[in-house]
């Protein structure tokens, strides 16, 4: 027994030469060390426990999210309100700044602040994001654009034109062709720098074949995009042929927002069955991000939300297989948000931290 006492002691501390004590690393320590390759943020809008909940009882009290061991809570607010909004929330996400609802990429004081897709891009790594909103709604458009109001939607668009990023798709069409404001085509603009685009109008979402040599976009709708019930299936694939893409686009890695964008607006419409339906298809999606990362190690995959909405509720019930559910609210709720990561650094977002910690985890793993 005192031999094993002396081994482990002799084990968890090292004299150096010097004289000075060592305490060897822990595993968590040593696996917050290790530099992730790729990082894939991805956002379920509207996303709270009870979002969460209520898909795991409607699919047979099962999710992928249960397959993260490394979970936190991040503290939603914006920077002079307690409920957020996506454009405060998603600023907190991109730039590890706290601002005022409705900012996009920018500080409470309007200054434009460095997101973290424009940190990997300027690395040489690749970058893209897809979502079921359009492109150019609050979370997308605060991890390329920096702008005080988060619908000024046409100014949003002319982000994506200088931004180099290699991979988007998304709704939104409206925004880059026959614009209000000006006569500007924002994607012949963007064809003329070397991009293929493409929308619903010419390519069938089940087909797409991005070119390795040049960055690629795809519009999916003239304005927003349908929900699943309606019909609406090209997060799943699109988001899978993007990974594909950005591997190739960069030997250096990649950063990757993939957002259900949905979920959100089924807490805003009250409505259970369509928060469910766009709760599922994400999970879904994480499912397949998750099989992803165990195949290509070094991929670190952090899922969260911007903020809970509806005030969403699960209550007392005559049956287990159906769920009763009620609303307090057709807006957002102040409620602390769960944060799952997966993969090298993954220890890192455990705990309570506010949202801006998220930014802050990720550069430091990176090492920016």
């Amino acid at each position: 027994m005192l031999f094993s006492v002396a081994l482990v002691a002799a084990l968890l501390c090292v004299q150096c030469h010097s004289g000075k004590e060592v305490t060897m690393p822990t595993a968590a320590a040593s696996a917050t060390a290790i530099k992730p390759r790729n990082i894939i943020l991805m956002i379920g809008d509207g996303m709270g426990l009870t979002q969460i909940t209520a898909g795991m009882y409607s699919n047979n009290n099962r999710l992928e999210l249960e397959r993260f061991n490394s979970i936190g809570l991040h503290k939603p607010h914006a920077y002079n309100k307690l409920v957020t909004d996506s454009g405060a929330s998603a600023t907190g996400f991109s730039c590890g700044k706290k601002t005022y609802n409705y900012a996009i990429g920018v500080d409470h004081d309007t200054i434009p602040c460095k997101t973290l897709m424009e940190e990997a891009k300027e690395r040489g790594l690749a970058t893209g994001m897809v979502v079921s909103s359009t492109i150019v709604h609050a979370t997308p458009a605060s991890f390329i654009a920096h702008n005080k109001y988060r619908r000024n939607y046409e100014e949003i668009a002319e982000a994506f034109v200088t931004s180099g990023i290699d991979y988007f798709v998304g709704g939104g069409l409206k925004y880059f062709q026959n614009r209000i404001k000006d006569d500007r085509d924002l994607l012949q603009e963007m064809r003329d720098r070397g991009y293929l685009i493409e929308d619903y109008f010419h390519q069938d979402l089940n087909h797409l074949r991005p070119d390795p040599d040049k960055p690629y976009g795809f519009l999916t709708a003239h304005e927003d995009p349908l929900p699943v019930e309606s019909g609406r299936d090209y997060l799943l694939p699109t988001t899978m042929t993007g990974l594909t893409h950005l591997m190739n686009r960069s030997e250096l890695g990649f950063f990757y927002m993939v957002e259900g964008s949905q979920i959100d607006w089924g807490g805003h419409a009250n409505n259970s069955s369509y928060i469910i339906s766009e709760m599922l298809e994400f999970d879904r999606i994480i499912g397949n991000i998750l099989d992803f990362a165990d195949r290509h190690p070094g991929t670190l995959v952090v899922v969260t939300a911007d903020h809970e909405t509806g005030g969403y509720a699960i209550l007392e019930s005559s049956s287990m297989n159906k769920l009763n559910t009620a609303f307090t609210t057709i807006g957002h709720t102040a409620d602390l948000i769960p944060v799952f990561a997966y993969g090298p650094g993954a220890d890192s977002f455990q705990g309570i931290y506010e949202n801006t910690a998220i930014y802050d985890k990720i550069m430091t793993l990176m090492g920016w």
